[in-house]
């Protein structure tokens, strides 16, 4: 659940002079634009001629993401941002033009866990042979293709240089764009644990990510799942957890460092921090309830304290009456200080001095 809209790139594969692709693409992103916006979807098309590639002038595997040509740092943005692809492809010599297959060959971890459609178009097998061949290639890639798609039989299709109006084309077309946003939202869970600024989590499988506002619903109703309890341990409904909506989730996200535990998509745990003078500050420390008692909340807490270089001391606050939260805290070394809101309690424990500061230099020790 995030409130990012999908991004569909929409790639446009011939750049051969007055070839019928741009008319096909044309077709297709007026047909499948109504659709696009009841999904909650953008599209951008793009033509592969329009991003200026060579055939592949990088000297690093692809694999490896590192780029030296501002050709394909440009292409690789454009990529990454998308959350899935339609090719619309023509047919030559029963495979897909090379301009595509050297568009693919360009990137790797790019592409990786999204899914793919085919609109192809050609005279006796409509494209398919195109699309056969391309499928081999982009699975390689890891990219996931979906079972629908659309081939043009150029003679039934094309009129005047334009694609026919045909109620059966452009339901196949919708169908694209349908299955393809079903899939890209399953593999979601998949994109993330790849990205790079994921690791791996305290539990199999699980990953963990800096929380970004469009993580604003799920932030939400993990927190009001977690203060329910904190409310009913203090005996008040005053508990701003439970009453932010999702605008005020989204500000707070956009101040603090917020990172999130993952497993299959599903935010499972949370923490928030940043430096406020001297201090680190640690909030928002939740974990939903069917998933305690693995250690989760300690685990995050160590986390967010690791990132706390150059303060003196890691200050958090709850409930006065939250006794579990409180147990929690003073195992990992914090102790009650002043200055909590009524009601609270705040505790707090110093960090190591940075290594070879006066501080950190002990007394000599005596038998």
């Amino acid at each position: 659940m995030s409130t990012k809209r999908p991004l569909i790139l929409v790639l446009v594969c011939s750049t051969r002079p007055g070839a019928l692709g741009p008319a096909v693409g044309s077709w297709l992103e007026r047909t499948i634009s109504p659709r696009a916006r009841e999904l909650g979807v953008d599209l951008e098309q793009l033509a592969i001629g329009d991003l200026g590639l060579p055939f592949l002038d990088e000297e690093e595997h692809p694999s490896t993401g590192i780029y030296h040509q501002a050709h394909t740092r440009r292409w690789s943005a454009t990529a990454e941002a998308a959350d899935g692809f339609v090719i619309v492809t023509p047919e030559y010599n029963y495979g897909m033009p090379a301009t595509l297959k050297n568009a693919l060959d360009y990137l790797g971890p790019e592409w990786a866990w999204k899914p793919v459609g085919f609109v192809s178009y050609g005279n006796t097998s409509a494209g398919t042979r195109a699309v056969q061949h391309a499928k081999q290639v982009v699975t390689t890639l890891r990219l996931v293709p979906v079972g629908a798609t659309v081939a043009l039989r150029i003679a039934d299709a094309v009129q005047d240089g334009q694609v026919r109006q045909d109620p059966a084309l452009a339901g196949a077309a919708v169908g694209v764009l349908d299955e393809l946003v079903r899939v890209a939202q399953a593999l979601r869970p998949m994109r993330e644990r790849a990205a790079s600024g994921a690791a791996p989590g305290p539990l199999p499988g699980s990953y963990v990510r800096p929380l970004l506002p469009d993580d604003a619903p799920q932030a939400m109703v993990l927190q009001r799942c977690c203060w329910v309890d904190e409310a009913v341990a203090n005996d008040t409904l005053a508990v701003s957890a439970l009453h932010e909506q999702l605008g005020d989730v989204r500000a707070w996200l956009a101040e603090w460092h917020a990172t999130g535990l993952f497993l299959d998509g599903r935010l499972l745990a949370m923490v928030r921090a940043r430096r406020s003078g001297d201090d680190w500050s640690i909030g928002r420390l939740a974990v939903a309830p069917d998933q305690r008692g693995q250690g989760l909340g300690r685990w995050l807490l160590r986390t967010a304290e690791s990132a706390a270089a150059g303060c003196e001391r890691v200050v958090l606050t709850t409930g006065a009456a939250s006794s579990r939260n409180i147990a929690l805290y003073e195992s990992e070394g914090y102790q009650p200080v002043p200055g909590g809101p009524e009601g609270t309690a705040r505790l707090a424990k110093p960090l190591p001095a940075p290594r070879g500061s006066r501080q950190e230099v002990s007394a000599p020790v005596t038998t």
